[in-house]
């Protein structure tokens, strides 16, 4: 079961990634967490990646595509695995789509979980920060017992600039720019799937289910 998770940022995909996982004990592959293995473990893709990214500038569609395809090729990827940010474009997933068929393999679904824009602004700017542990609340979905102080260890809560509501606005119009377009993409080759993001996050999770015939 090879599944693509859609969504714009902050509409909660990445938390259903981790939990479609751990039901079918499939990996959850984020770009990040590859560029951070391969850097840490100096692999040649690693090596060259980190030249990009200690300038400052963005890894290459073809460069990031052969880091994710050397991933799936591993063991642990053989009943399938969840891919969480990337593709972002269309280029990306046609590069993707070539590799995986040079395997003879392709993708199963692309979910695309929905949320309007303006819940994910109110979403994210209730969201805060610990300055000293990092852990993460919302003032709304999940408060600490003390506003503004962290219930694990004490330190002062933040919203942190990301979450901002001008930032948020700023990453939403680069999302519907680079990624809308493979919600089409993905909807012609017949592998999208729909679900409502604003449900509470169970209802999410159970209509993803029903999707991948749980």
């Amino acid at each position: 079961m090879k599944i693509i998770m859609l969504g714009a940022p902050g509409a909660g995909k990445g938390t259903q990634a981790k939990k479609i996982a751990e039901k079918y004990q499939i990996p959850h592959i984020s770009t990040g967490d590859i560029f951070r293995a391969n850097i840490k473990n100096g692999t040649e893709l690693g090596k060259k990646a980190k030249t990009y990214m200690d300038q400052g500038l963005l890894v290459p569609d073809e460069l990031v595509c052969d880091l994710v395809v050397d991933r799936v090729k591993q063991e642990d990827c053989k009943n399938g695995y969840i891919l969480d940010g990337f593709p972002r474009t269309i280029p990306q997933a046609e590069s993707l789509d070539a590799a995986l068929a040079a395997l003879g393999e392709s993708m199963d679904y692309a979910i695309n979980v929905e949320v309007p824009d303006e819940n994910i602004v109110n979403r994210m700017s209730g969201r805060r920060a610990c300055v000293g542990c990092g852990a993460t609340y919302h003032v709304v979905y999940a408060p600490t017992k003390k506003e503004g102080i962290c219930d694990a260890c004490g330190a002062e809560l933040i919203l942190r600039d990301d979450d901002k509501p001008e930032t948020v606005q700023k990453r939403l119009s680069v999302y519907h720019e680079q990624t809308q377009p493979l919600i089409d993409y993905y909807r012609n080759k017949g592998i999208l799937k729909d679900v409502d993001g604003t449900m509470e996050m169970d209802a999410v999770f159970q209509a993803i289910t029903e999707i991948l015939g749980a």
